[in-house]
């Protein structure tokens, strides 16, 4: 028990050094909001796995609302999928962030954080559009640019699962509402 007393002990030392910025293992919410906020790219999953840009707002402290939104076109093979069955999920992880290496985890320490959330897919309606807009362009200025002949359209991940996977000893389950209600 005392090894184990020692490695928390250890890990909170660290996660101190870091400037305080990473939340601790036992604020698992914290974490989900932090990683999802610190992260431009995930790994979206359909019944096809596809990759996706994505992003909860502009970055800096204050910027993040917690809501994945994506960009899509239906060109896209995901979309299509996402037509027929709007379930998915989406992975995003500290390793694409200079986190991981700069503390020296490879990215499949769960340390690295990973963060899985299960849920929806949608299109946005017009009056979210702006905030979903402002929220990609501003991580991601050149999607303004893309050509428009692919009818891009914005989407949001309704969240209805979350695991994270931060600390040795397995997942811990956050709900939506418990994500919500804490800032990254």
């Amino acid at each position: 028990m005392a090894g184990v007393s020692l490695l928390c002990a250890a890990a909170l030392l660290l996660l101190l050094a870091a400037g305080g910025a990473i939340p601790p293992p036992d604020e698992a919410a914290r974490m989900a909001r932090f990683v999802l906020h610190n992260c431009d790219w995930g790994a979206l999953a359909t019944l096809s796995a596809q990759e996706g840009s994505l992003s909860d707002g502009p970055p800096g402290p204050l910027g993040g609302s917690g809501v994945p939104y994506l960009y899509l076109t239906d060109m896209e093979i995901s979309v299509q999928d996402l037509e027929i069955n709007s379930n998915a999920s989406l992975t995003v992880s500290l390793a694409q962030t200079p986190y991981c290496k700069k503390h020296k985890y490879d990215p499949q320490n769960p340390l690295c954080a990973h963060i899985i959330f299960c849920g929806t897919i949608v299109k946005v309606n017009d009056s979210e559009a702006g905030l979903a807009k402002k929220a990609l362009f501003s991580r991601h200025p050149e999607m303004e640019s893309w050509p428009k002949d692919h009818n891009w359209f914005f989407a949001k991940f309704n969240i209805t699962n979350i695991w994270v996977l931060d600390y040795f000893g397995g997942l811990k389950i956050v709900t939506p509402e418990e994500y919500y209600s804490v800032k990254p």
